[in-house]
């Protein structure tokens, strides 16, 4: 005579179903609407944080100030979290951003304030200076990626060990520069890559070219949401019905003028807008000059990664095979992909977009020093995951890593304007990781 013996794991999964019960009404209604609830949950965390912060800060942290200087600092870190989607999508890793990040800032330090002007005699603030300057960094940012990647791919060494011992040779080798120096000042030019100032001249777009920045980009939204809803009738897939692309489509052209709207309520600062009136001839009123400072370029820099980064992803066989690879890499060798060329441009492409955030850091503090990008690989990986990229492989959106970087940020950044010690801040930022990727692991389960 058999006996049933109740198990444990009954009642958890009897949750799960009431979650899901209780859930599936919206998610289904999302799901119609083909909206990332992910994304939209995330939206929901930033607006949380950003609102709390703005409470305990009196005002401070929702001022057109402390909003574009957050722009700027995300845009590292940002720039850098479009490659780790694609690396950890793959099931690897990558530990040396941060280290490749402060060897590959001190090397273009070097081109243009050592190299080029003293041991090559051209001098400086040459015309050309910036531009070779970038297109070194970022071969020699691609070719240092390569590398490890080729250990990784045609080596079989994990990622996890070559990456960290990157972290360290590259660490290592920055002190092998003039003994670890601070290299400094920037070629003016290069300088504009960090949005910061050189006399008048500002690293940023102005008034009218960021509301005509903002404009394009409305146009590009409205474009690709035509030419999607056109290429799926051809094929005979669903479309959202039209309030819903409507609706879609007016929500992320708001969210883009809202930005523009944004950096230009940041003013120039007031020496800056004096000397900016002085050469040419702008009478000053009683109540001062107000000077839009516009769209800073590390986020102008930032939106041209995520758009060629997100091509490469969803529009290129590089990207799906990159995601092929995570989801299976067996089935994926099986089907013709060359796993191991993949995995090495993968490295190589993160390693370019070291070099590009190198740029934008060493040009935002006008000189390379010894701790430049310290624990920015921590950040990176963070944003990543916080985005929603699974360490598992083959999940995982560049939009998502974005928003992840702003999330990461909007928190240390809160945290400065209330004077929370660098300690707590890491405290805190490690505990929101843990919680988030936990709370989105509870709830992939629930809703299933």
């Amino acid at each position: 005579m058999g006996v049933s013996v109740p198990t444990q794991a009954a009642p958890e999964r009897g949750t799960q179903t009431r979650i899901g019960a209780a859930f599936a009404p919206a998610m289904s209604a999302l799901r119609s609407l083909e909206v990332d609830t992910r994304l939209l949950g995330m939206l929901g965390a930033l607006l949380l944080i950003w609102v709390g912060f703005n409470i305990l800060s009196g005002g401070t942290f929702l001022s057109a100030r402390n909003l574009w200087n957050l722009s700027v600092q995300s845009a590292s870190i940002a720039i850098m979290a479009t490659g780790m989607v694609l690396i950890i999508v793959s099931r690897n890793i990558d530990l040396s951003v941060g280290s490749m990040l402060g060897f590959l800032g001190y090397t273009m330090a070097m081109i243009q304030a050592v190299w080029i002007p003293n041991d090559l005699g051209f001098g400086h603030e040459q015309p050309l200076t910036w531009i070779i300057t970038l297109v070194l960094g970022i071969a020699l940012g691609a070719l240092i990626g390569g590398l490890q990647g080729f250990v990784v791919a045609y080596g079989g060494v994990p990622s996890f060990i070559v990456t960290l011992g990157g972290l360290l040779v590259w660490r290592g080798l920055i002190f092998r520069y003039a003994q670890g120096q601070t290299i400094a000042p920037m070629e003016s030019t290069f300088q504009m890559l960090g949005g910061g100032t050189v006399g008048t001249r500002v690293g940023a777009l102005g008034e009218w070219p960021s509301w005509t920045l903002g404009i394009v980009l409305c146009l590009a939204i409205v474009y690709l949401q035509i030419s999607s809803r056109r290429r799926r009738r051809r094929y005979a897939f669903p479309v959202r019905p039209l309030w819903a692309e409507g609706l879609v489509g007016a929500v992320s052209c708001g969210i883009v003028l809202g930005v523009v709207w944004v950096a230009n309520s940041y003013p120039l600062p007031v020496n800056v807008a004096l000397q900016y009136a002085e050469e040419h001839g702008i009478t000053v009123p009683p109540g001062g000059l107000f000077i839009p400072t516009g769209v800073a370029f590390p986020v102008l820099i930032m939106l041209i990664v995520t758009l060629v980064v997100t091509f490469l992803a969803t529009r290129r066989r590089f990207g799906r095979y990159v995601y092929a690879i995570g989801g299976n890499p067996d089935a994926a060798a099986l089907a013709g992909i060359n796993v191991r060329r993949t995995i090495m441009l993968t490295f190589a492409l993160m390693g370019s977009l070291a070099a590009i955030s190198a740029a934008v850091q060493t040009a935002r503090l006008n000189a390379a020093v010894t701790n430049l990008g310290v624990q920015n690989e921590l950040d990176v990986i963070s944003a990543a995951v916080i985005g929603g990229t699974s360490f598992s492989g083959g999940i995982g959106t560049v939009p998502g890593a974005i928003l992840g970087a702003v999330v990461m940020q909007s928190l240390r950044s809160g945290m400065v304007l209330l004077l929370v010690d660098s300690p707590t801040q890491d405290i805190v930022v490690g505990l929101v990781l843990v919680v988030a990727v936990g709370l989105d692991t509870f709830v992939r389960r629930g809703v299933r």
